[in-house]
């Protein structure tokens, strides 16, 4: 039964991403930082149907398909009360922070506040994808695009990817440098203006810059490509410090911005994907069960996999 203001869902599909990896190997920052310990139950990305509802949420969540916030942020301090609950000092992260069980099960627990319903026209592929989507929607947000604006994104995972395609939706001229032959790949099937490699990048500037891998050297890079007076926008984490020079952020009166989390932006990525603006199912390679979860973490991709970079799973098989 759920506790008091809370509600259980039932899980219809998780997405594995690279903080899951990272658990799963050991380097995620948060088990250095006391923020998180095994054992943990990861997933944080995900749709379901609600089938119990706890005293004080609202009974018409019963029945209903949703996704949710992963943040959840106390509800008391400044900064939950001026709408930043995803930076709130003693939040939890679903599957991720303070011991808060992930999707990865047939069943999960969450606050009424922090679901999201989901129309009939997104699927449990787009449900899955609305939280990497959010994360991606406020890094093309954050970059303050127009239309026309030139933008490279430095990463063609499923964040990167995702960035692209709301880039895109926005009347960008998208780029995108990838580093596998596959990703690589992939990305040019989606209609982007152009896909490289670090060593074919034209030397040119771009009016916005968004970083979404987890190489440390491109940071740097980033500052070097950006236009004077444009922005630069931070959303990968490498597992290393990445030193930028500031004298260069200064000197070409640029703007860096950081982003965690899709919070704020989640019924935006709903909207985005109901309406068909944006499609990210092509992303999904593979749908597996929850058993083989472990052999994903590590590396393996079933028979038959798509291009995609994200994987799913399905706890009901």
């Amino acid at each position: 039964m759920p506790q008091p203001g809370q509600v259980v869902v039932d899980i219809e599909r998780v997405g594995l991403c690279g903080t899951d990896v990272e658990f799963f190997t050991g380097e995620m920052a948060y088990l250095h930082q006391g923020h998180a310990r095994y054992p943990i139950r990861l997933g944080h990305e995900w749709c379901g149907t609600v089938s119990a509802v706890g005293d004080g949420a609202d009974p018409a969540w019963l029945g209903r398909r949703t996704t949710a916030d992963t943040m959840l942020g106390c509800g008391r301090c400044d900064r939950c009360l001026s709408g930043r609950q995803h930076l709130c000092e003693d939040r939890f992260e679903i599957g991720i922070r303070r011991g808060w069980p992930g999707a990865l099960a047939e069943q999960l627990a969450v606050p009424v506040t922090a679901l999201h319903p989901l129309p009939d026209t997104v699927d449990a592929v787009s449900g899955a994808l609305v939280e990497p989507g959010a994360n991606a929607l406020r890094t093309v947000q954050a970059a303050a695009l127009s239309p026309g604006d030139r933008v490279l994104i430095l990463g063609g995972g499923a964040i990167g990817v995702l960035a692209a395609l709301f880039a895109l939706a926005h009347g960008a001229e998208v780029h995108l440098m990838g580093r596998s032959q596959r990703s690589m790949d992939f990305a040019r099937s989606l209609g982007l203006d152009g896909v490289w490699s670090i060593d074919e990048l034209p030397a040119k500037s771009y009016d916005a810059v968004i970083d979404a891998s987890n190489d440390e050297r491109l940071p740097a890079l980033a500052l070097d490509l950006i236009e004077p007076g444009k922005r630069i926008v931070y959303i990968g984490l490498s597992g290393t410090p990445s030193p930028i020079d500031t004298r260069a952020l200064v000197l070409k009166d640029a703007r860096a911005v950081g982003v965690l989390s899709g919070s704020g932006a989640l019924a935006q990525a709903i909207e985005l994907y109901a309406s068909g603006v944006v499609d990210p199912r092509p992303l999904v390679a593979a749908t597996v069960r929850l058993d083989e979860v472990g052999a994903v973490l590590g590396g393996w991709r079933p028979e038959g996999a798509g291009p995609g970079p994200k994987m799913h799973i399905d706890p009901r098989r």
